[in-house]
């Protein structure tokens, strides 16, 4: 059970300053030292806004992640970039991103990246809140990668992959990562058309070897590739099935479903504490420490103080810093003014 009651917490990534967004365009004029100064400059700044709004639970921001999967492709031997865009004009979607292609076996030998992302954030950050690493699941990972005769469908993409993220899963657990976030938003989004049973194995397996070893945690929502959904966003097909899958905590997104189903928080409440998406990413409204604090108290109906944490529905990537920054704040003064009358 998590520490404190209505604990703050976030998934995993933040804006990036907008000179990280420049220079990343333009590497090819910068040294290798000045790419390091650059990215630790980065995870600085998240932090500071972090710490700041005073969460209970910070991360790096995933500043060092131009892409929520395709970063990690560049860690893992076998793949092929593939950089054509199906659609190149109009509304932004998934389709206008291309996937790529699988040209050998997949390897990681010397890693996914992320110890050396939470050893930095160890090094930068100031002492009191805990420190969260994230990492996408095997099943979302593969979401990118073009299947072929030696993986021929996705769920055989994923068991290539899953040994490569129980293995970095160890890694951060060594390096004294007490807390980590596995993001399976593929699953959810499918939950409604796929086997949920086989998602629950395939997860499970994953986090296996550090069960009790540190605090384990899953993201589950419904896609926001340019602040866009993508999948069937409703709970119901995810239950009963995902009330076994072998983790401490599941983050939920729903304050950009207005709260729609509220009342299923509380099955996963019985099983594991519930971090609920509070804040709404993709949406420029402001909530208010009252309107937090209102939707805090309806979450109590359904889940106990102390198993209770609030967040945004996902990473805030896909929000401007300057309104991310307000809503963390302003999330975190909600959550005091519910624990002063607890």
């Amino acid at each position: 059970m998590q520490a404190v009651p209505v604990r703050t917490t976030v998934v995993g990534s933040y804006p990036f300053p907008g000179w990280l967004e420049f220079a990343s365009s333009h590497l090819a004029d910068f040294g290798k030292a000045d790419i390091e100064e650059m990215i630790e400059d980065a995870v600085i700044a998240a932090v500071h806004d972090q710490t700041v709004a005073g969460l209970d639970v910070i991360t790096d921001g995933e500043q060092t992640r131009l892409d929520f999967n395709l970063s990690f492709y560049g860690y893992i031997k076998g793949i092929q970039n593939n950089d054509s865009e199906t659609r190149r004009f109009g509304p932004p979607a998934h389709d206008q991103r291309g996937k790529h292609s699988i040209v050998a076996a997949l390897e990681a030998p010397d890693g996914l990246g992320t110890v050396k992302e939470f050893n930095r954030l160890t090094k930068l950050a100031p002492a009191g809140p805990t420190l969260k690493a994230s990492i996408p699941g095997p099943y979302t990972l593969s979401g990118r990668l073009l299947p072929n005769k030696q993986y021929p469908d996705r769920f055989a993409v994923t068991e290539a992959l899953l040994p490569l993220i129980r293995r970095e899963l160890e890694m951060l657990v060594e390096a004294g990562c007490k807390e980590i976030t596995v993001d399976e938003p593929s699953m959810s989004c499918y939950a409604y058309k796929e086997d949920t049973r086989r998602f629950v194995d395939i997860f499970n397996r994953t986090v296996q070897t550090v069960k009790g070893k540190t605090r384990l945690s899953t993201h589950l929502c419904f896609g926001n590739f340019k602040g866009r959904p993508v999948g069937y966003r409703s709970l119901r097909p995810m239950l009963p099935d995902f009330l076994d899958m072998t983790v401490d905590e599941v983050h939920i997104e729903m304050a950009n479903r207005e709260f729609s189903e509220i009342e299923l928080l509380a099955p996963f409440a019985e099983k594991m504490d519930v971090a609920v998406g509070i804040i709404d990413v993709k949406n420029y409204y402001i909530e208010t420490p009252d309107d937090v604090a209102e939707r805090i108290r309806r979450c109590l109906k359904y889940i106990p103080a102390e198993k209770l944490a609030v967040a945004p529905d996902c990473g805030l990537s896909q929000t401007a810093r300057w309104a991310a920054r307000q809503k963390l704040v302003n999330m975190v003064k909600g959550a005091k003014q519910v624990r002063a009358t607890l």
